[in-house]
């Protein structure tokens, strides 16, 4: 079963750090570009950052460029998102998935976690 496991999301104030992971089983994730994903109250999914499957290569948002690394460790079949100086307009619920466009980093990807709750205090 093919399966992506978000974790490390909390409440942190603002200018503080979190770094989420993304773990898969049933597939390995050393084939696939993978994604992060964020969806915050009212407002529609936006890609956050991407990355090839080597790694070599990642695509980020504006709004969280020299804040957000992702990175890859596909000997732990895990991918993370390091969120540096976070603002309260991070705030979201955040997901991985995998098999996308790393380049495009939109929401065509084909499977998905479900999500973990990253809240920042003002």
């Amino acid at each position: 079963q093919v399966q992506l496991v978000e974790s490390g999301g909390g409440l942190v104030q603002a200018g503080g750090s979190l770094r989420l992971s993304c773990a898969a089983s049933g597939f390995i994730l050393d084939y696939y570009a993978i994604g992060w994903f964020r969806q915050a109250p009212g407002k529609e999914r936006e890609g956050v950052s991407c990355i090839s499957s080597s790694g070599k290569s990642a695509n980020y948002a504006d709004s969280v460029k020299g804040r957000f690394t992702i990175s890859r460790d596909n000997a732990k079949n895990t991918v993370y998102l390091q969120m540096n100086s976070l603002k309260p307009e991070d705030t979201a619920v955040y997901y991985c998935a995998a098999d996308g466009d790393w380049r495009l980093c939109d929401g065509d990807f084909g499977s998905w976690g479900q999500g973990t709750q990253v809240t920042v205090s003002s």
